[in-house]
Formats: structure tokens, sequence, C-alpha cells
């Protein structure tokens, strides 16, 4: 029998499965929402972390969710239950965290929102398990111990597996995703704020195809 949390790690692992790099998008103003996501799309990445970091977050994510519908849209910088019923309610297909509190995993658990919750440390990294939740976000990457901290989490963790994001860039992320423990990628190069506030949305979709292009 399939149980919620079955569930839950099946799309978000098939989510994964076609998404070897997430961008992680902070969205300035509503008017960019639709035409980013498009852009993203036309260069081959499908599967978006829309962030709530700024106040036409929600707004945005809504827009890109009804205006294209080829985007697969996860909303990040969840940090509260309420952050995981609004990604909810807004009709996101999964849900990330930069970290995780134990209310947070609590709200997840009992939900049946794909969820990805973020861990930087074994300790961390141990009460995400235990919550029931195999797959975290591994953040920030690089500052946390890189390639080399992800590499030591396997022995003790063979069951967990990690979308790093934070300090990973276009040259990198083929490196990144060979470990085998890695079953994604996230950061912020795909999408850099000023092309998205300069409306270059033509460069972001080359930076697109060109990050895909050097994974195969």
């Amino acid at each position: 029998m399939t149980t919620p949390a079955d569930s839950r790690l099946q799309r978000l692992q098939a989510l994964l499965a076609d998404a070897p790099v997430i961008p992680v998008i902070t969205v300035p103003e509503l008017r960019h929402a639709v035409p980013l996501a498009r852009a993203l799309v036309a260069g081959g990445i499908r599967t978006l972390e829309i962030t709530l970091r700024t106040p036409v977050a929600r707004d945005a994510a809504r827009a890109i969710i009804a205006e294209v519908p080829e985007a697969v849209v996860g909303i990040g910088t969840v940090l509260t239950p309420d952050d995981l019923e609004a990604a909810r309610d807004l009709g996101a297909r999964f849900a990330l965290s930069p970290g995780a509190t134990p209310e947070l995993l609590r709200a997840a658990a009992a939900s049946d929102m794909a969820f990805m919750p973020g861990i930087a440390t074994p300790s961390e990294l141990m009460q995400v398990l235990a919550a029931g939740f195999t797959i975290a976000k591994f953040f920030p990457a690089v500052p946390a111990g890189g390639m080399a901290a992800l590499k030591a989490l396997g022995g003790p963790f063979p069951q967990a597996r990690f979308c790093p994001t934070g300090g990973i860039g276009e040259a990198d992320a083929k490196a990144w995703l060979g470990l085998p423990n890695v079953v994604a990628v996230g950061g912020s190069w795909l999408a850099p704020e000023a092309e998205i506030k300069a409306g270059n949305f033509a460069a972001i979709t080359e930076r697109a195809r060109r990050t895909l292009a050097a994974l195969v």
C-alpha cells in the first residue's frame, strides 16, 4: 500500500528526473515573471524555483502557473507552515526550504505537497530523515563544505539524495551532478537579477541552452 510519504517522494523523484538544473529565481517585479519563465522554458529548463524573497513572489508564481503551463513551478524560501500552505494553495508542484525547523517538518509530513527540506550539517540531515524526507536541499552548498561535504555525507547516509544550491555556477554544475547522491543542482546563475531587470531574456534563454548542452 502506498503511503502519503511514498506518494510525495515518488512525485518529487519524477520531477527531479526531468530537472537536472533548477534555477533559483527571485522576481523583482511582477511584470518580469511570465517573460522570465518563458525564456527559461525556451532554453529547455522547465522546472523553476520561485523564491518567496520579494513582495511580488506569490503573485509571480501564480502568474507563471496560469500563463506558462509548460513550466513546473516550485516555491522556495519556505520558512513556515504558512509558507508551505501558501505554496499548495498557489498550485505549486513542489516546495523547498533553506533549512528545517521541527514545526515545518511536522507540517510538511502532514501535507501532500512534494517537499525538499534544507540541510547543511549531519545533525540537520538526521532530523530530516527522521521526519521521513530522503531528498534534501543542501544549502548553502559551497560555504557548507562543497562537494567534499556531500561525498562525506554519502558514507553514513547512503539513503539520502540532494539538490545542492548556493555558490554553484555554470562551470561546475556538471561536476556536482556527477556525485552519486546528487539528483539535481540549483542556482541563481541561470537568471541573474541584472538581466531580469534589463529585460534581457534572450541572454537567459541562451544560458539555459548552454548549461543543458554542457551536461551531456
